[in-house]
């Protein structure tokens, strides 16, 4: 009698333990997380708000940053199901090193990259010639070995023959991301900045001085990817198949973005 009421114990907490691994497992796919890109945001919030009037039950928690510093996260085990990047290549640093699902890589989204000033402020700089000028103390980029927008900038300005010259005169003011420096240069605490297109366009405190010529750096491509933590999530796939859909596609281009063809 004792060994018959051992084994029903057994198989009442084998099966009280079986109904709490799949309660966790459901509460666990209604949830999904984004690491994209800070130059993202505007987008992506919106998208977010989209998407969950098809699906309210749905949790999707977006987590922005410069990409470097999304990889360097990701690597290091923080949580995430989609990876959005402003640059291929820490896309590419993600997929040689096994965190990537194969075959979701979708090279989605373009961008460019203009140089800003203060609005209505006084100020010398009318082209990239202008940076060089001693009236120009400093000049607000990513930093390049992390924010894509900075590894741009600097392409540029070492095309155009100028990054060491300004280097070495101590201009050069560096942001953890790229909406960091459209901040500094709203706030006038730089003269001028390199940043997206799409971010000057979301602020109304900033003017645009030109583009970065188009040969100066590599094209501006943003890649999104499943992370093969989540290569069996069914709420992840379908996200990330909504991203790349039309509607979705239209928000982007509502905030300046260009499909990659």
């Amino acid at each position: 009698m004792k060994k018959f009421i051992f084994v029903v114990s057994l198989l009442l907490a084998a099966s009280f333990l079986s109904a709490g691994t799949k309660k966790s497992k459901t509460a666990g796919s209604s949830s999904i997380v984004i690491s994209a890109a800070a130059s993202l945001t505007n987008a992506m919030n919106e998208i977010i708000v989209l998407y969950k009037k098809a699906d309210p039950s749905l949790t999707v928690t977006p987590v922005y940053g410069a990409s470097g510093t999304l990889r360097g996260q990701i690597e290091q085990g923080a949580p995430a199901d989609i990876f959005f990047s402003a640059a291929e290549s820490h896309m590419k640093k993600l997929s040689d090193e096994g965190f990537v699902a194969d075959g979701t890589i979708c090279r989605l989204l373009k961008n460019e990259v203009v140089l800003i000033v203060p609005k209505g402020a006084e100020n010398t700089v009318s082209s990239f010639d202008s940076l060089i000028s001693d009236s120009i103390k400093q000049i607000a980029i990513g930093e390049p070995a992390s924010v894509p927008a900075g590894a741009y900038a600097k392409e540029t300005l070492a095309t155009l023959g100028m990054w060491d010259t300004l280097s070495a005169a101590g201009k050069l003011v560096y942001a953890k991301d790229v909406r960091q420096v459209l901040t500094y240069v709203e706030q006038g605490e730089v003269q001028a900045g390199l940043v997206y297109s799409t971010d000057a366009a979301v602020s109304n405190k900033v003017s645009v001085v030109c583009n970065a010529p188009a040969d100066s750096h590599k094209p501006v491509i943003y890649p999104v990817a499943i992370l093969k933590t989540a290569a069996d999530n069914a709420e992840a796939k379908a996200f990330y198949t909504f991203l790349c859909s039309k509607d979705a596609l239209a928000v982007f281009a509502k905030y300046g973005f260009l499909t990659v063809q």
